[in-house]
This record gives structure tokens, C-alpha cells and sequence, in this order.
């Protein structure tokens, strides 16, 4: 397969209503996606990446600027047919964070075209040891006023989800009302995990404790921001109740994950395609917690089309020993998507493989050119 042109879209994606934690607030997502055009036009590959500043200090115009660079380094492969080239490619390129949203779309583009050309799902191309048939999603809960936290919760309710995640602010009283409001519509059977995207500090972390012993919260997802010097002191108080810490932004490398297992604060990591870098990243992440023996959820960006919802679901099958899993919340989240398939879950967040070649999308064109500037932001055709 040889590649003709590669085209990178800055999108966004609008919200049915509006869904807010401590690091974003809004009602629209703001993505990339790459097309990887092959075979004179016979075969487009698409992938999707989600830039954060707050995760990996990318945004959308730095992405799609790094897509330029790693398609000009030499290792990049204009073509190929076979996954393994894709690999060689990707662990060539620089460890860290700092193009992870980048690579992680050009990545996916690359296999959607491999898949699509061989005429198989990109599931087939990694190891099957850990995989599963079925996963069960849970849901989230956005920081929002009451009212807005009780429809959701009976959303949730209607759909049988009893694993959840509740996002949590600055705010003492706000974050006691939502969980009171939580527990009261959906019951203490529920699985709860809370998660501040690292909005609290040592302070404000150690005046929740009573109220996440109370709650019987499971899990608490980085409550504070990598480096913080409280956390450790948190961690034990925590660990005496029962209660295991998640790190979010804290772990987008390997480099991270042995760092948090030197500290010994974090016990589960949450491991995103767009953050750690797709699936060659992300996955080396996942064997390297297996070995150390920490857990992993694997979870999703807020605002994912379905693009990496598609792949999330991938990453997901491949990974039944993950705690928790998060994502293809498309139907529930977005008012216009640019796949023509739903990718979402079902009744209980059941959800299985799904079907066609590549990562099992087709992808509106009219819908990716609206949602965008209507034009490519960047525009690269084979060199040779």
C-alpha cells in the first residue's frame, strides 16, 4: 500500500448539553483527525486524537504541526504492508509526552488503512492473550448543579450502569451535594470512583476524606497534580480507609509508571490512547503495570467522535484483566458525530467487537468537513 497524501482536520464536536469537569469546561470538544489517502484514492485511514494542555501540554494547532514533523522523519512509512512497519515507526520516535495526541492519531490512521486494504479489523494485528468478547462500560457524571447531576443519575439508572465516575471540583459543599445525590438516586451498590482531574490541593484533599469514607468511595482519581507535595500524606490517610488513588495526568510514558511505582501513592493508572500515544504506547504501558503489578482502567478523553471511541473499544477488548473501562459514550454525549455508525454501548455499558475492516467506522465526510474549518489545516502528499 502506498500512501498519496495525508490530511489533518482541526474539529470540533458539539455537546447534546453541556458536560463540564474541573479542567474543562464547555459544551464542545476540540480534536484532530487525520486522513491517510492511499492507492490513488482506493483506501482512506482515519484516526483521532484529542490534544489537552492540561494532560500533555498539546492543543490542536501543535498537534496537527507535529503530525507535519513526524511525517517528514525518515522512519515514517509512505509505504508499507505490513503492521510491523508501522511499529518500527512509531518506536522510533521520541520518548515523552509532549506529541502524544499527534501520534496517536497518525498511528490510528495508519492501521484504519492497513486494516481497510487488508481487509481485516485492527483487532487481529496485536496479541490476543488478554483478550475478551464483551466489556462492560461504566458512566460519568459531569460537575454540574443538582438538577443537572439527577438527570444524569437517572439516565444511568435507565441504562443499568453500576459502575460510576463522578467528577469532582474545588468546591466542598458542590462535591458533597453531587455524591449525596449520586447515593440517593442509584443507591450504595454502586461502584464509585471520584475524580478531580488534579483540581485539589493538599488542603482541600484532606477535607474530603471524611465524606469519601462515607460514601464508601472506591477509587479517587488524581486528586492532585503531578508533583504535588501533599500527595503522599493523602495517599496514606486513604490507604488507611480502604481507598485505592488512580493516576490520570501523573502517567502518559513509561517513564511515568516507574516513577508513581517508586513513589508508591498510585495503585491503578488510567490509561487513555490519546494521552499515552495510541496503541503501540499505550499497550507497553499496560504490560509494564501487569509486571509491576498495579492495575489499569482503560478509559477515554472528554469528547471523543467516533473515531477513538472505535479504537477505545479495541484497546478494551484486548485488555479483560482492566478494572474499569471508559468510553463510547457518543450517543450520550454528542449532538453530531462524524462516523456513521453509533458507537456506543448498550443496556449494563455491555459492548462487544464491532464489525467491518480497519477500526469498524465509516467516516460523513460532509460531517468532518462541517465540524471543521471545512478545509485540511495541513496538507502533505508523498514525496516521492
Amino acid at each position: 500500500m502506498k500512501l498519496d497524501k495525508i490530511d489533518v482536520y482541526e474539529i470540533s464536536l458539539p455537546f447534546s448539553g453541556e458536560f463540564s469537569h474541573s479542567r474543562k469546561r464547555g459544551s464542545s470538544a476540540n480534536n484532530i483527525v487525520v486522513e491517510v489517502i492511499a492507492d490513488q484514492g482506493e483506501i482512506k485511514g482515519y484516526g483521532e486524537g484529542a490534544p489537552r494542555l492540561y494532560v500533555t501540554g498539546e492543543s490542536q494547532e501543535s498537534a496537527w504541526k507535529s503530525v507535519a514533523n513526524l511525517v517528514q522523519k525518515d522512519s515514517f512509512p509512505w509505504e508499507f504492508n505490513d503492521v510491523s512497519q508501522i511499529w518500527d515507526f512509531t518506536d522510533s520516535l521520541p520518548k515523552g509526552k509532549e506529541n502524544n495526541a499527534a501520534i496517536c492519531a497518525l498511528e490510528m490512521a495508519l492501521l484504519d488503512a492497513l486494516g481497510k486494504s487488508q481487509d481485516i479489523n485492527i483487532i487481529e494485528y496485536f496479541p490476543k492473550d488478554f483478550s475478551t468478547s464483551t466489556i462492560y462500560y461504566g458512566a460519568a457524571i459531569p460537575l454540574a448543579n443538582n438538577q443537572r447531576i439527577a438527570q444524569v443519575c437517572q439516565l444511568i439508572k435507565k441504562m443499568q450502569i453500576n459502575k460510576l465516575r463522578v467528577k469532582m471540583g474545588k468546591e466542598f459543599e458542590q462535591n458533597k451535594e453531587t455524591i449525596e445525590t449520586v447515593r440517593m438516586v442509584l443507591g450504595n451498590d454502586c461502584d464509585l470512583r471520584i475524580d478531580s482531574n488534579g483540581a485539589w490541593d493538599h488542603e482541600t484533599a484532606y477535607n474530603h476524606a471524611p465524606l469519601i469514607k462515607k460514601y464508601n468511595v472506591k477509587v479517587v482519581e488524581q486528586p492532585m497534580m503531578p508533583g504535588d507535595p501533599g500527595l503522599a500524606e493523602f495517599a496514606e490517610i486513604m490507604q488507611n480507609y480502604g481507598v485505592i488513588l488512580m493516576a490520570d495526568e501523573s502517567v502518559c510514558s513509561l517513564e511515568d509508571v516507574e516513577r508513581i511505582i517508586k513513589e508508591g501513592n498510585y495503585k491503578i493508572v488510567n490509561v487513555r490512547l490519546s494521552k499515552c500515544g495510541g496503541f503501540r504506547r499505550s499497550l507497553r504501558i499496560i504490560d509494564r503495570l501487569r509486571t509491576r503489578g498495579l492495575s489499569f482502567q482503560i478509559g477515554c478523553q472528554l469528547g471523543e467522535s467516533g473515531i477513538l471511541s472505535a479504537a477505545g473499544r479495541a484497546l478494551s477488548l484486548l485488555c479483560r484483566d482492566a478494572v474499569y473501562y471508559d468510553g463510547s459514550y457518543d450517543a450520550f454525549l454528542l449532538k453530531e458525530n462524524i462516523t456513521i455508525e453509533n458507537v456506543s454501548f448498550g443496556l449494563g455499558g455491555k459492548a462487544g467487537p464491532l464489525d467491518g475492516y480497519g477500526l469498524g467506522v465509516k467516516i460523513n465526510k460532509d460531517s468532518l468537513l462541517r465540524l471543521s474549518n471545512g478545509s485540511p489545516n495541513l496538507s502533505i502528499s508523498n514525496p516521492s
